[in-house]
Order: C-alpha cells, then sequence, then structure tokens
C-alpha cells in the first residue's frame, strides 16, 4: 500500500493574495469519496469571504485594497450534476451553508452528460464568477472533469463514427492499445479499462489528429491545488457509516422514484455505484444485504482509483498541496 502524503498547513491569506496579483487563476480542493472535500471547499470559501471583508487583501505593500465579492463554489462531480439524484450522490446542499454553488443539479436523471459538456458548462460558470469579482474554488472528487476544467485546452466534441467503430471492434485490445499509444501519452489506464472506452478514446485521438483542437478557451491556466488528506481505514469506515446513513435516509426509495418516473433501470445502472446496485436490488437481481455489502466494496474501490487518479496528477507534475480535514 502506497504512502500517504505528508499533510500541510494551507495559508489561506496568502493563497487568496497570489490570486489578487494574479499568480493562480483557480483555488481547486480535490478529494476522493469521503475524504471531507465539501466542508473544507466551504470552510475555506468562508475563510476567503472573511479576509476580503476585513480588507486586508492588497494589490502591493503599502497599496490600497483589492476588492473582491466572495468566493463562490463550482462542482466536479459526475453524478451531483443531475437532478433528482440527490441522496445516492450525497449532495448534502445544506453543508454550503450559504455559499454559492454551481454545476449542480443541471441535467435530467436519466441523461448522458459527458466531460465535453462539463468543460462548457464549467467554462461558463467560471467566466461568469470571475466577471463577478469573486473568486472561484472548484470541488469535487472526478478526476477526469476536475482534469477537463484546469488542463487549459478545449475538449473537441468529436461525433461518434458508426462505421471506424466497426472496423476497430476487430482488431484486438493489444493492438487497439498499441495504436492509441502511438497517437497520445497514456497517462493511466482509465482510457482502456473497457473495450467500449478504448475504441471511444481512439475514435477521439484519431479525430484530433486530423482535426486541430484549439487551446484559447477561457479556463483556468494556473490552478492551486488542496488535497483532503485521510487513511485507507479511516476513509472506509467514513464510507460505511455513510452508507449505512443513506439508507436510512431513502435512497433505495430515491431510485425507486426514478424508476416510477420512467428512468430506464439499464440507465440508472449506466451511472454506477449507488444507483447501480440499488437498482439490481429493486428489480430483483440481488437481495438487499448482497446490494448493501457489494455496494459498499464497490466504493470502498471507487475511492481508491480516485485516490490513485490523484497521485497519477502528481506524477505528471501536479503540485497537490496534501491537508488533513476537520
Amino acid at each position: 500500500m502506497a504512502e500517504l502524503p505528508e499533510p500541510e498547513i494551507v495559508d489561506i491569506a496568502g493563497v487568496l493574495q497570489s490570486y489578487a496579483d494574479g499568480d493562480i487563476d483557480l483555488i481547486c480542493v480535490l478529494g476522493p469519496t469521503a475524504s471531507g472535500k465539501t466542508r473544507y471547499a466551504v470552510r475555506l470559501a468562508k475563510e476567503i469571504d472573511r479576509l476580503l471583508t476585513c480588507g486586508c487583501l492588497r494589490r502591493s505593500p503599502g497599496g490600497s485594497p483589492v476588492k473582491y465579492g466572495h468566493a463562490e463554489i463550482l462542482s466536479a462531480d459526475s453524478r451531483q450534476v443531475y437532478r433528482g439524484m440527490d441522496i445516492g450522490t450525497g449532495k448534502d446542499l445544506s453543508e454550503y451553508d450559504g455559499v454559492p454553488y454551481h454545476l449542480i443539479d443541471i441535467a435530467e436523471a436519466g441523461a448522458k452528460y459527458n466531460i465535453y459538456e462539463y468543460q462548457k458548462d464549467f467554462e461558463k460558470a467560471y467566466r461568469d464568477i470571475v466577471s463577478r469579482g469573486c473568486v472561484p474554488i472548484l470541488c469535487g472528487g472526478s478526476g477526469l472533469y476536475i482534469e477537463a476544467a484546469t488542463c487549459g485546452y478545449s475538449l473537441p466534441d468529436v461525433p461518434a463514427d458508426p462505421r471506424l467503430r466497426a472496423e476497430l471492434e476487430k482488431e484486438d485490445t493489444p493492438a487497439l492499445i498499441a495504436r492509441l499509444a502511438a497517437l497520445k501519452p497514456l497517462h493511466n489506464s482509465t482510457d482502456y479499462d473497457t473495450r467500449k472506452r478504448l475504441i471511444r478514446a481512439l475514435e477521439i485521438a484519431l479525430y484530433e489528429a486530423s482535426h486541430p483542437v484549439g487551446r484559447t478557451h477561457f479556463l483556468p491556466k494556473k490552478t492551486y491545488y488542496i488535497g483532503t488528506l485521510v487513511s485507507r481505514e479511516e476513509r472506509n469506515a467514513k464510507i460505511d457509516r455513510r452508507l449505512e446513513a443513506r439508507l436510512q435516509e431513502g435512497m433505495t426509495e430515491e431510485v425507486q422514484r426514478l424508476l416510477d418516473t420512467g428512468v430506464p433501470a439499464e440507465d440508472l445502472i449506466y451511472y454506477g455505484l449507488e444507483y447501480k446496485f440499488v437498482t439490481l436490488y429493486l428489480t430483483g437481481r440481488l437481495g438487499y444485504q448482497d446490494m448493501k455489502g457489494q455496494l459498499a466494496i464497490a466504493i470502498h474501490q471507487f475511492a481508491k482509483r480516485q485516490m490513485t487518479w490523484f497521485r497519477g496528477m502528481e506524477r505528471r507534475g501536479i503540485k497537490i498541496h496534501w491537508v488533513k480535514p476537520v
């Protein structure tokens, strides 16, 4: 098991001053599920608001105070975008405690919201926050969404190519991976952990090879990353307690309501984790105890993959300031 990074104490006033000086253009709070990242982001936003209110932020030594509005949070969660999927995604909107938030409840349950749409929606919300003189904080655990928001380049809206897909289906998996590796760096296995994902990644890479992608969109390019750090044992224990609480709060009933409103069972299974396993239970494919046990294991594994993603970001040169959340 890999050792955890050493926790730091982040100087919030210093980070805010760096934002005012233009050294950074976004603060990002990331971490695996059940690591306390939303609570930390809210505390961070409130501390930033306090610092802005007291007028202690200055453009230069002896200069006049810098005036900003307040801090606002942008979500980087691939499932909290869906309306009606509240308990299972852990929205806990009351946790924001008055801090404005964005990119939650922006798509209908049953839709196949994708990374391209997220980047466009993030860019629009980020531009709005900055234009109003407010401080943007990105918060989430979806590594792909975080990188789409902070990588500084645009993602192409690549159309499906049924003919190409049919041709790629004829090739074996090692050959497809080799073709993909010849077109782009393979930073991790998420591009090819399933044949469907591998073929889509190759479809995009082939499209980009003949359609140059712009890199000038209004996206942050100087992000300050803060990671919420918990041990695997503490994280798994919290996941188990939270799962029990969500089942008591009505997570099963929430999934049943979605089925009753016409969201197909296969669409809910597509969303994974809580929605997958509870749907399998409600449709008679799993017993209750099997559902609960398999779901807990799946969330443990998911949190481990999230942490692996973030450590991969570090290996690619991204500095993450790890903190112990309160």
